[in-house]
């Protein structure tokens, strides 16, 4: 069994291949959450400050977050999980390797845009997970980059 389980992982060298598959398979259940409910995506997209006994109901910002939105940003991450799973399994071939890399600057970008120029989320731990794995899984695919292509 445990054979059969190590035999479906990336055979490549190092652990960034199993990193990508590994967040890969988070952004699928991200994706299923998104069609699902808007409940964890509103989280992330909420410009609002955690609310407090002073906090009033004409001080609060509306949720930017709808079943549409919530799909069609499920649909985005399921792309980017495909993205991601080619990059676990052919991190060798140099287009895919950019590809993924690609993946997670548009995803970093796409948050920290969010964050700094549109104001529809705040920092706080729904974006700090997507912050830290775009902006770590980059840092190491650029400095591992030579390794996995033999440049």
């Amino acid at each position: 069994m445990a054979s059969t389980l190590t035999s479906l992982l990336p055979q490549s060298e190092g652990w960034l291949p199993s990193w990508l598959l590994f967040t890969s398979l988070i952004s699928i259940f991200n994706t299923i959450q998104s069609y699902t409910s808007t409940t964890l995506t509103a989280r992330v997209y909420n410009p609002n400050p955690p609310p407090s006994s002073s906090t009033t109901a004409a001080a609060l910002q509306p949720t930017q977050v709808t079943p549409l939105t919530g799909r069609l940003f499920g649909t985005w991450t399921l792309l980017a999980a495909v993205i991601r799973l080619y990059g676990a399994y052919y991190i060798s071939e140099k287009p895919v390797y950019e590809l993924a890399m690609a993946a997670y600057a548009v995803a970093w970008a796409h948050f920290m845009s969010e964050w700094w120029v549109f104001g529809t989320t705040r920092w706080g731990m729904p974006i700090a997970g997507p912050a830290f794995i775009s902006t770590g899984t980059l840092a190491w695919m650029v400095l591992q980059r030579e390794f996995y292509l033999g440049l």
